[in-house]
This record gives structure tokens, sequence and C-alpha cells, in this order.
């Protein structure tokens, strides 16, 4: 059972990142949200800091691992974030943090239809390397400069085809909704996850929902650097305060 309020007073939050993405897509989060929140970029494997680690390659096997790597840092109220294929990491692992005694206080999820809803697009973890480096490019999430470094890409691909490989193959298990609240949060241009996808999350939570639209498209976290995490905060520790 996690403790009714941190020590230092602070509201946690881990922050998932998109396929392929790592930790350093937060970097400027905490500078955005201030000293009252302590923001937890969660760093997968294959990745960054951990490029040897060989990648997870389904949802289960990485909300797993990931919660056993958070429990612990648990101290007071906490929040789940999760950004496009983050989100369905966020929200498989608060489902088996409720199912383990360490339920979060909030979950907030963005670019991103809910889980139930089927899958539309048609699969690509499986395809050839260059025609792979292809689709990527198209989803326009990774820079050209990138995209055009072969010696980088061969580091970077196993990692973006595992987490495109655990999005695809992904089947939702119907459970009871969460009892914290969710926060959804989309781009007015993003064609890839129209609105009342967005909303369809509400299914999710018996408490309560919110949605916010922001300029932009699928990526508007970078278009959005300084309006999503000063929103989320705004949003996030009146009422995690509160509930402490």
């Amino acid at each position: 059972m996690k403790p009714s309020a941190s020590a230092s007073g602070r509201v946690q939050l881990f922050c998932f990142p998109y396929a392929g993405g790592g930790a350093s897509i937060f970097r400027s989060w905490q500078a955005e949200t201030g000293p009252s929140l302590r923001v937890i970029p969660v760093r997968l494997r294959g990745r960054e800091g951990r490029i040897f680690e060989p990648p997870l390659r389904s949802v289960p096997d990485l909300a797993e691992a990931i919660a056993a790597e958070i429990v612990p840092l648990i101290d007071g109220p906490f929040a789940l974030f999760g950004y496009s294929f983050g989100a369905l990491l966020a929200f498989e692992t608060a489902r088996l943090l409720r199912r383990q005694g360490n339920a979060p206080d909030r979950l907030m999820v963005a670019a991103l239809k809910a889980p139930h809803l089927p899958f539309r697009r048609k699969p690509i973890h499986d395809l050839p390397d260059l025609e792979f480096a292809e689709k990527i490019r198209n989803f326009h999430g990774t820079p050209e400069a990138v995209l055009r470094n072969a010696e980088l890409m061969n580091l970077l691909l196993p990692a973006i085809r595992a987490d495109f490989t655990a999005y695809e193959t992904y089947r939702y298990v119907a459970e009871a909704p969460l009892d914290c609240p969710i926060t959804a949060m989309g781009g007015a241009r993003d064609s890839s996850t129209p609105l009342d996808e967005l909303a369809a999350w509400g299914e999710q939570t018996r408490g309560r929902f919110a949605t916010h639209v922001f300029p932009g498209d699928h990526f508007f976290l970078h278009s959005a650097r300084q309006l999503l995490p000063w929103t989320i905060a705004q949003e996030l520790l009146p009422a995690l305060r509160k509930a402490s």
C-alpha cells in the first residue's frame, strides 16, 4: 500500500514516451511543471542509456517490467502520463498496478484512441527494414537527419520495431474501469486519433473524465512543448494535493 502523502510534498508524474522514443523527450518538463511536481520519465530498454538491452515486444511484458521498476519509487500521490504508444503502456501499467494494490491517482493519456476500440491501420512491424523505415518517415515523428543516418537508424530500429510490434499485436482484455480519473489529450489536426476515439477513454474510468485539445497534429507534444506540461500540472496538482 502506498503512503498517503509524499515525504517531499511533491506529486510524482511517471511519463511514458511514444514508440521508439526515450526519456529525453521529457527533458524540459520539470522546468515547465514547477517544483511541486516531480517528473519521472520511464526509461525503456533498447534506447538511450539502455540502448544495448534487448527491447521487449509485447505490452503485457512491458507493463510488468515498468511496474517492477516504478513501484519502489512511489512516494505518495502519483500519476501516469503516456504519449501515443506510451498511453497504451500507461493504461496497462495502471491496470497492473491496481491488481497489485498500487493504483495510480490519475491516468493521463495523449494522442491515442481508447484501448478497447479496434485497430484500424495496416500493421507494419514485420516489414523489411527499408520499407519499415519509410513507413516511420510517414509518421513525421523521427527527424529527417536521423532517418538519413544509416548507422544511427541501425541502432534505433530494433526499439522502434519492438514498440510497433507490441502495439500492433496488442489485444484488449476487458476489466472493470479504473477508479482513478482519466484525462485524455489530443491534437486538433491529428487524423490518426479522431476526437470521438479520444473521448472513448471515458469508458475506462468510474471517476472524473476530462479532455483537452491542443493545436497541432499527432506530435503536438513538440508543437505544444510548453503548453502541454503546464496544462498537465494545472489539472493534476490541485486534485492530488487535495486527495493527499
